[in-house]
């Protein structure tokens, strides 16, 4: 398996999820990070297998939440640059390296 590097501002994103679906119902967050978690698994299982929506940029989008993960690959390594909630403005994620 390949290791999966979070940018710091990927691991915000994380971050600030997590918080606002705790605070909407304890365990929740919890749920996201399982989300997460599984989502991290299964790209540096299979990272050619989600499509490139920008430039170099893939996305997986989370079954259970309405969340996208947004990485590149350099070296064959995935690096998160984004977890974004779908209604967001792409814009927040493009300029990202």
């Amino acid at each position: 398996m390949t290791l999966t590097v979070f940018r710091p501002a990927a691991a915000a994103d994380v971050e600030d999820a997590y918080n606002w679906y705790e605070s909407q119902r304890p365990g929740l967050g919890d749920e996201f990070m399982a989300a997460i978690n599984t989502a991290v698994v299964s790209i540096a299982e299979n990272p050619l297998g989600y499509p490139i929506i920008h430039r170099q940029t893939r996305r997986l989008l989370l079954r259970r939440f309405p969340y996208g993960v947004y990485f590149r690959l350099l070296d064959n390594h995935p690096i998160i640059v984004a977890c974004m909630h779908g209604s967001r403005n792409p814009i927040r994620w493009m300029s990202r390296q």
